[in-house]
């Protein structure tokens, strides 16, 4: 159930038939390689969502996009807004969200450079007092499915506009990839420009930018949609046991209450 397809005269059915939740497709716009196009994260979270839903009925809001992507602002077509804003913003969402009655948020990430945010995000919910739980979703593949994920990559390296994100793009919009940009060269592989810092366990900021600076990791040649089709399956599947699980849950916001009347009389929990 998409948000936006909802009426406003049906939107409290679905917020009953989600069970009070919703799914925060997060991504970004950016580059991605040659080949691929700059919504391209958003498509992938947006099917993902959709794929979830299907099976454990949840709301989804609308593409959420503006995130972290400070290291693309180099290249044509990226939108990074300042963090300050960024962080009220999905703040501010969240809390329209609760507002209007889904109390159980779902975070689902489809950026890598959002790795750190979303964490960050989930902690900073501590700060002060929510009428709603925040949750961040990543669910591992299990047993057979991981096994056929893991199995089917030919490509020894992968991470951004690769064979995994090119093969789901094929089954989510073929008609935006474009395999015939495709070089048979060295491209999506790391330049190692800081590999002396990392090799003492040094991290800075323009690590990705010194790897690849043209954004693009992996080789995406041997992409299919077919492989795609597997590992958007097996990730939704995934995905609705968390959010059956989250529907579940009533621990964390006894918790989040208990934390917050604690926090106006600190003391130490018995």
């Amino acid at each position: 159930m998409r948000w936006e397809d909802l009426s406003g005269d049906t939107f409290t059915q679905a917020i009953d038939r989600a069970q009070g939740v919703c799914l925060v497709p997060l991504s970004c716009i950016e580059r991605h390689a040659h080949h691929l196009p700059l919504g391209t994260d958003m498509f992938v979270a947006r099917e993902l969502c959709r794929r979830a839903a299907a099976v454990e009925p949840a709301i989804i809001f609308p593409d959420f996009v503006f995130t972290q992507i400070f290291e693309a602002r180099h290249c044509p077509g990226t939108i990074g807004i300042e963090p300050e804003l960024m962080l009220r913003l999905l703040d501010n969402t969240c809390r329209e969200i609760a507002r209007n009655g889904l109390r159980k948020i779902v975070i689902v990430n489809a950026h890598g450079g959002n790795e750190h945010l979303i964490h960050f995000f989930a902690q900073s919910q501590l700060a002060g007092p929510r009428d709603y739980g925040g949750y961040v979703a990543k669910p591992p593949l299990e047993g057979a499915d991981a096994k056929a994920v893991r199995w089917q990559w030919q490509t020894r390296r992968d991470g951004h506009a690769g064979e995994y994100e090119t093969s789901e793009l094929l089954v989510i919009r073929p008609d935006l990839v474009q395999m015939d940009l495709l070089a048979a060269d060295e491209e999506g592989m790391p330049r190692e420009r800081l590999k002396e810092l990392r090799a003492h366990g040094v991290y800075t900021g323009i690590w990705w930018y010194a790897d690849h600076p043209t954004h693009y990791r992996g080789d995406a040649r041997p992409a299919t949609a077919e492989k795609g089709d597997r590992v958007l399956t097996a990730r939704a599947k995934a995905l609705a046991a968390a959010i059956r699980a989250i529907k579940l849950d009533a621990e964390a916001r006894r918790l989040q209450a208990e934390f917050f009347a604690s926090v106006q009389a600190p003391g130490v929990p018995r």
